[in-house]
């Protein structure tokens, strides 16, 4: 009989506490099961004290608010959206849901992020071509923010809307600032493997009262208020539940100390594998401070002696989770006919990029399991 496998260490698994389920009991025993109820109230309000924004509207799904988001934006067919390539598919997704046009932008070797001198070209190319580019969409890789002062500097010499999609970055800074506050809107989700979670759920957050009312009008099938049921335009079921929001209400108050822990996960790693030949982390941008939600390393086969593929697979083999990075979009077969500018970094970061758990409740014999194995991987030592 065969030693059974240690315990399994996954990629970012939820992290919960006895306060998330007294919260989720709380919410179940007032019996506001429904997508309403005073924990939703105060999940949002508890949301704009962490962030500093002046509203927001919890929903389903970070998609969910992207969609709201570009709705709000009369995003509409023969439109272009510019949007990062390096990227989870929730975050463009509805820039089709809105039957307008993808043009993704390759990444910043310097921050992963989008870069913002192929942005600058994009924008002018479909000004000269007579484009109507109706949003900007850049993504916070991994926890780390995107350059929103640069960005909100060419939107506005272009006049167009500024959402970025803040989905891993909850908790990171930008300047001092929230995340996504120099946006219109952010886009925020609560997916079970962020680094705060209501098992699935989102956040749209903006400074702009009319969107958010709009968001919320459409999130709730657009439901006229009169004593029945009228609708004027069509929405969405979109609205988070009020139990969902009791467990995000409780994971808000412990957001600041699973930012340290993630990034004290991200040291750790660097610590033990910066030193490796062929092995580097994601940089970290100066002008922000990410909140590591994954940590992330690029291998190079022939410095290091292992592919990534070969590193993730002699992980598995000892029960331990970890993931290629996002296959950027333009990469996609759903989007093989949209529109791309780049220079192959997104492609390159995709072929030697791994995701390493980053779960905030692993500890230092987890982390000491993870490191022994990629060592063991190099070969060139």
């Amino acid at each position: 009989m065969s030693d059974p496998k240690p315990n399994r260490i996954f990629l970012s698994p939820p992290h919960v506490s006895e306060r998330e389920r007294e919260a989720l009991l709380e919410a179940f025993d007032s019996n506001y099961i429904a997508p309403a109820g005073p924990h939703l109230d105060a999940f949002e309000k508890s949301f704009l004290e962490k962030t500093g924004f002046k509203h927001c509207v919890a929903v389903s799904s970070g998609t969910a608010a992207m969609h709201l988001a570009l709705r709000h934006l009369e995003v509409s067919p023969g439109d272009v959206v510019i949007a990062s390539s390096l990227t989870f598919i929730g975050s463009v997704s509805p820039i089709l849901f809105q039957g307008a046009t993808p043009l993704f932008v390759d990444s910043d070797p310097e921050t992963w992020n989008m870069d913002t001198s192929l942005l600058a070209e994009a924008l002018e190319r479909c000004r000269k071509e007579g484009r109507r580019v109706a949003a900007v969409v850049p993504t916070d890789l991994y926890g780390q923010s995107c350059d929103q002062e640069k960005i909100r500097t060419l939107c506005d010499s272009h006049a167009t809307p500024f959402v970025v999609d803040s989905a891993e970055s909850l908790g990171a800074t930008y300047r001092g600032a929230s995340t996504g506050r120099t946006a219109d809107a952010a886009v925020f989700s609560f997916n079970g493997n962020k680094i705060l979670t209501t098992s699935g759920g989102g956040i749209l957050a903006s400074d702009e009262r009319e969107m958010i009312d709009q968001a919320r009008h459409l999130a709730t099938q657009a439901r006229e208020p009169v004593a029945h049921f009228e609708h004027r335009e069509l929405g969405y079921n979109y609205r988070l539940s009020n139990l969902c929001a009791a467990v995000g209400w409780a994971q808000l108050q412990s957001l600041e100390d699973r930012v340290v822990r993630k990034r004290e996960i991200f040291q750790i790693y660097e610590e033990e594998l910066g030193d490796l030949p062929g092995i580097s982390l994601m940089p970290q941008s100066p002008k922000g401070e990410s909140n590591c939600w994954l940590t992330v390393i690029l291998i190079d086969p022939a410095e290091f002696g292992a592919s990534r593929e070969e590193v993730r697979l002699a992980l598995e083999e000892e029960n331990i989770e970890s993931r290629p990075m996002w296959k950027p979009m333009h990469a996609q077969p759903v989007f093989e006919k949209c529109e791309y500018l780049g220079r192959g970094i997104a492609d390159e970061l995709f072929e030697k990029g791994l995701c390493l758990p980053s779960g905030t409740a692993m500890n230092g014999v987890d982390l000491a399991r993870i490191t022994a194995i990629i060592i063991g991987q190099c070969r060139s030592r």
